[in-house]
């Protein structure tokens, strides 16, 4: 029975969640000829898009009571453009939380409370003529996403209520529709009992946020469309089975055909049964199955027709045959193990926050095919109707996750406390909550990438829940069921068919693997991406060729969520939250990405694409190792470029084919010229496309691998022929002449105070030691700068006398010696040796003294303040993308060059960034041409080169707070520690990435000045 009076208290109600709303139904176009499927374009659907009235209140008290009246005066109210958020378009005010909820400390509610006197309200006004092609039918009003509640007038008529912010919500509208002058008004509202189901770490943005339109339906219709594509246990007779919902005149006819991929009909003119329920099953030889591999889509047609033969409606709906199903405790896909190699992603834009468009859902995927990713968990909540066609298009694994996270009503400050949980097992919350998952699966349904449905995400577990994953296996039996929640409450271990931890560490998921599982293992979430993250990923993608029931993982997470604002300058940056006077807040905990908010890319998606790699290759001097690691396709799609370097140089190249069948590898003997000269030798092996894509061009490379060796004996210092630089004694300083440079020490600051090659200086402040880097925010999560925090001190404020200082002088070179003695507890100290030769070479040797009971040391180095904005760097060691010792499998050893800004990462916060391991020769350009050059010693060191050094990147909480860059602080260390990425909130870095204070260490160099390049 249709409700024909709004009431208020709908919205602190659980159980009042759709009124008048229609049911769920899938997402298929429809159309009235071929001629208009063959346009693309809906004649039945009217996009109500742009621009619309709109008045924003505070709290519904302050609202506009009466605004849906059709002699309502809108003159005072503004506009606002549809799909958008309020709050990006200066209604209301932005606000980021994790997992406590908007209002807490502000107001002391429980569930389904509302705060109603922080509830904005934006009333929204459409006036609309209908056009021609809609006049006469049954019409429908369709919402794509509302955040959070929303009622509908139409001619001052109550249409309907509706909650669950990421699905449709549909009304019928034909008896109160008029050909023109149509008011349609909306009432949403940013907060309602739906609010406690909605706690997602994300934006809490409101408005009407996703596509709003107008559709038709013919005499007769399809309604709804169920296709079943499944496969025989052959792997090659496709198993269709169509059911459908058809509304309207019963007397007609439904044919139903399919077409292959290139054009040829695979079944035509199946007939059946229009009345009742529709159904239809068939056998089909010789199919192409569907995978993210080899993503082959066929077009089912459904046409209805009228008792004389005239078509009526036609529907297109793509299929993907394919069989997703548990073997032997073993998710597989066609009959193959599948591994996720995954990643979490929210719709999200830096302008248009979740009011996202096609163009960037295509940049998304393209970037994810591009780098390796082959699924997505739709992190919370359904996505737009065009992500998961693309992801049918593209090949992309799907875990389709309902809209459902009530974090903050079980989880306190990291502690399980579920005393106020909901849904839990409370009866007046279970109808809304399986609702949620109804139109998620009954919209969604008909797509081949999805293959898993999930519950939601951290709302702890109770029978609402299970009665949602009940929901999911009994209306569709061809996919699984996931939700992560059970690992808190093993009460309801049925809830889940595969077991999800997050954010478990490796020696806790093979602690899992080795227990002899029933359910196979994922991580929904690991690999936290917050700023310099993603360190020591390998133990995690390590374990897929280990254990068989280990299923890969999701990282955390796509996209950084940061939005751009403007300082009182006027200057455009990246906000994060408390930026907006949003309190409570989490600040940057929203910047997880692996690309930054602005889309671009970050150097954390170097390792992913290297660790995601599914054609692996191993070279030697002699050949190369093909892995294929692919379940369904050969490697003939790929160029195989083969390339020897020495000492980063190319001398040889060539290029090769390969055709290593799925899930096998191949040695391939490939010629190489003969090396005799001393040196160092990199094998080289990139996979390219052959051909162009979807995602990419041809000759793009999806994967490489390295193999380093040398031919002769290991470099070894230096010889050189010269006689010892002149020595001046000064009162204070010690001078020191050669072949066109020139040296000043100061014996009272303790170091170098001067270094002039060919009348060039190249010092600003005298090179000293240093200990510690620009907290990342992993350092502050687990809580490392604050146990290291004596290393800060021990690096800006070392301790020197004049008598630290020694000079030795040989018919060879002149050594000076500074010894430093660290502010630590207990005491320690550093010693740096400068052996300086008559040429300008200088050898720098740093040791630091290990003492017992001394805090593990962020770095070891010395820091190189150079006088002027350098105007490049090329370096012979890893890259092109910044790497540490925890995460460099995805760097490659080679000659790069690029600038101090541009190694600049733009993680939300500045931090620790720009690193490069395994160097072995450095060069720092000067605008005017001049060089210096840093070389390694017996092994290569880790430097960065950067406009700002780590006190002044620490200082600032966003890049628009750093001044304009004056100096060049060229890095040189010894040992960085990792960066670590299991978590953000306590997660040690491993071991082997940490650096001992409690032991002696060493490390040299060289510097040369270089002649200026014309």
């Amino acid at each position: 029975m249709r409700t024909e009076y709004p009431d208020l208290s709908w919205l602190s109600s659980p159980e009042v969640f759709r009124v008048n709303r229609l049911d769920a139904h899938s997402d298929h176009r429809y159309y009235e000829s071929m001629e208009e499927l063959q346009s693309g374009s809906m004649h039945l659907r009217q996009s109500l898009n742009g621009t619309w009235r709109f008045s924003y209140s505070e709290n519904p008290s302050l609202r506009e009571q009466d605004f849906y009246h059709l002699d309502y005066d809108l003159q005072h109210f503004g506009t606002i453009t549809v799909p958008g958020h309020m709050e990006l378009q200066d209604w209301g005010r932005c606000h980021y939380v994790n997992t406590m909820y908007p209002w807490d400390g502000h107001q002391d509610l429980r569930p389904p409370a509302v705060d109603m006197e922080h509830n904005p309200v934006g009333s929204y006004v459409k006036e609309f003529d209908l056009d021609h092609s809609l006049r006469g039918k049954r019409l429908f009003l369709s919402f794509h996403g509302v955040e959070t509640a929303i009622y509908v007038w139409l001619n001052g008529v109550f249409i309907g209520y509706s909650e669950d912010s990421f699905t449709p919500s549909e009304f019928e509208i034909t008896d109160w529709v008029k050909d023109t002058n149509n008011r349609l008004a909306v009432e949403v509202y940013k907060r309602s009992s739906a609010s406690w189901l909605e706690d997602q770490d994300f934006f809490r943005f409101s408005g009407i946020f996703r596509d709003v339109d107008l559709y038709a339906v013919p005499e007769s219709h399809i309604r709804d469309l169920f296709v079943k594509a499944d496969l025989d246990d052959d792997g090659k007779t496709g198993l269709l089975s169509v059911d459908c919902e058809i509304i309207g005149n019963p007397s007609v006819s439904l044919e139903v055909s399919l077409e292959a991929p290139d054009g040829k009909t695979v079944c035509t003119g199946k007939q059946i049964p229009a009345s009742g329920p529709s159904a239809l099953y068939e056998k089909l030889a010789d199919i192409h199955p569907w995978s993210g591999e080899d993503p082959c889509l066929y077009t089912l047609y459904l046409k209805l027709f009228d008792r004389q033969g005239t078509l009526l409606e036609i529907v297109p709906q793509k299929v993907g045959f394919r069989r997703f199903r548990m073997v032997d405790g073993i998710m597989c896909l066609n009959g193959k193990r599948l591994v996720f190699r995954g990643i979490n992603r929210h719709e999200f834009h830096m302008r248009k926050g979740r009011a996202i468009s096609e163009e960037d859902m295509l940049w998304d995927i393209r970037f994810m095919k591009q780098h390796n990713i082959n699924a997505v968990r739709t992190c919370h909540y359904p996505n737009q109707t065009r992500w998961y066609e693309l992801c049918d298009e593209y090949g992309i694994y799907l875990i389709d996750e309902a809209n459902l996270e009530s974090h903050g009503s079980w989880q306190k400050m990291g502690v399980c406390e579920p005393s106020w949980n909901v849904p839990g097992s409370l009866p007046e919350w279970k109808a809304c909550v399986v609702d949620r998952a109804v139109s998620m699966l009954e919209r969604d349904k008909n797509h081949p990438s999805v293959l898993i449905w999930s519950c939601g995400n951290e709302s702890y577990a109770g029978e609402d829940i299970l009665a949602m994953s009940d929901y999911f296996r009994q209306r569709d039996p061809s996919r699984l069921v996931h939700y992560e929640g059970v690992f808190w409450n093993r009460d309801f271990e049925r809830i889940s068919d595969m077991e999800s931890f997050m954010y478990g560490k490796p020696a806790d998921v093979e602690k899992y693997l080795q227990s002899d599982p029933k359910k196979p293992f994922i991580l929904c979430e690991y690999m936290h991406a917050m700023g310099n993250s993603l360190g020591g990923m390998r133990k995690y993608t390590s374990l897929e060729d280990r254990y068989p029931m280990y299923q890969g993982g999701f990282i955390w997470d796509y996209m950084d969520q940061a939005l751009m604002k403007k300082n009182a300058d006027g200057k455009e940056y990246l906000a994060y939250g408390g930026d907006f006077g949003d309190r409570p807040t989490d600040y940057q905990f929203c910047g997880n990405g692996i690309v930054y908010a602005d889309r671009t890319v970050s150097p954390k998606a170097q390792e992913v694409k290297y660790l995601y790699q599914d054609i692996q290759l191993f070279p030697d001097r002699n050949g190369v190792r093909i892995r294929n690691r692919r379940l369904f396709t050969n490697t003939s799609d790929l160029q195989f470029l083969y390339q020897v370097l020495k000492e980063g140089r190319c001398i040889h190249t060539l290029s090769f084919e390969a055709c290593v069948r799925p899930q096998e590898e191949q040695y391939i003997e490939l010629p190489s010229p003969e090396l005799t000269a001393d040196g160092e030798y990199t094998w080289q092996v990139q996979a390219q496309l052959k051909s162009n894509t979807l995602w990419a061009k041809s000759g793009f490379e999806t994967a490489f691998g390295q193999h380093t060796g040398r031919i002769g004996s290991p470099p070894s210092m230096p010889e050189v022929r010269c006689t010892a630089p002149q020595v001046i004694h000064g009162d204070v300083n010690i001078g020191i002449r050669g072949q066109n440079f020139h040296m000043l020490f100061s014996r009272q600051d303790g170091g170098i105070v001067s270094l002039v090659y060919e009348g060039k200086e190249w010092i600003t402040r005298p090179p000293m030691p240093v200990y510690w880097r620009a907290a990342t925010d992993n350092d502050l999560g687990n809580k490392f700068a604050v146990s290291s925090a004596m290393w800060l001190g021990a690096g800006l404020f070392p301790g020197y006398s004049n008598q630290d200082c020694t000079v030795e002088e040989t018919a060879e070179y002149v050594r000076i010696t500074c010894t430093y003695q660290l502010s630590v507890v207990p005491k320690t100290c550093t010693t740096v040796s400068y052996q300086v030769y008559g040429n300008g070479s200088v050898h720098v040797q740093v040791h630091y003294h290990g003492k017992q009971g001394l805090p593990e040391l962020p770095a070891l180095g010395m820091r190189f303040r150079l006088p002027e904005n350098a105007a490049s760097i090329e370096w012979y060691g890893n890259g092109p993308e910044e790497n540490y010792c925890d995460r460099r499998e995805g760097a490659r050893l080679g000659i790069y060059q690029s600038t101090p800004a541009a190694s600049l990462s733009h993680y939300l916060r500045p931090q620790e960034c720009g690193n490069h391991t395994g160097i072995r020769r450095l060069t720092v350009t000067a605008p005017d041409g001049c060089s210096l050059h840093f070389s390694a010693d017996e092994r290569p060191f880790e430097a960065s080169v950067l406009p700002y050094s780590a006190e002044e990147l620490e200082a600032a909480t966003h890049w628009e707070e750093l001044p304009p860059p004056r100096f060049t602080n060229v890095c040189i260390y010894g040992a960085m520690r990792g960066v670590g990425g299991d978590d953000s909130w306590g997660a040690p870095v491993y071991p082997e990435y940490c650096i001992s204070a409690e032991k002696d260490l060493e490390y040299s160099f060289w510097i040369t000045g270089q002649t200026r390049i014309c």
